[in-house]
């Protein structure tokens, strides 16, 4: 085999060099396959989100299913853009952000028209589902379908001193 500089060689070319036949290279593209992982994503909201929260994320407690019940330590660097207003982060089955105006929200991280994530959008201080184009308000309800059901919205409480939050259904 041949020597490679890295990062010399395209995906394709790279496949093509394990003998991989044309319709297999097909296959891979068009069933969208984890080879899709190779690229970048520069539009993803959160390149960073704490879908498992664990020894580290600064993130306590259940943050999936119907108990949602956790504690987020805002000191710890994986939360603590939840300081600057406009910023979020997701969790679990949960978006938590900072809106504009620097109250604290606490939603579904679901669309409810067919399931895909949302996003907090700072620009417009609203939650977007880029699937479908569906919005909500900062306090979850429609705005904009085509969803027709709010996102389930959860209680903040942030501690006197500001670096713990407190999300609980």
């Amino acid at each position: 085999m041949n020597s490679i500089e890295k990062g010399s060689m395209k995906r394709g070319e790279f496949l093509k060099s394990l003998g991989l036949s044309t319709s297999t290279l097909m296959a891979f593209y068009c069933l969208g396959t984890t080879m899709t992982a190779c690229g970048s994503k520069d539009d993803d909201p959160d390149p960073n989100p704490n879908p498992n929260p664990g020894t580290g994320s600064g993130i306590s407690g259940t943050t999936t299913g119907s108990g949602i019940n956790f504690t987020v330590d805002m000191a710890n660097s994986n939360n603590s853009k939840l300081k600057t207003d406009g910023n979020y982060i997701i969790t679990g089955d949960v978006l938590v952000a900072k809106t504009t105006a620097g109250s604290y929200i606490a939603l579904s991280k679901i669309c409810t028209h067919e399931g895909n994530p949302v996003q907090y959008r700072s620009s417009s201080n609203d939650v977007f589902c880029q699937s479908h184009g569906s919005t909500f308000s900062i306090g979850g309800a429609v705005t904009n379908g085509p969803a027709t059901t709010a996102l389930k919205t959860y209680t903040v409480t942030v501690s006197a001193d500001g670096n713990t939050l407190t999300v609980k259904a």
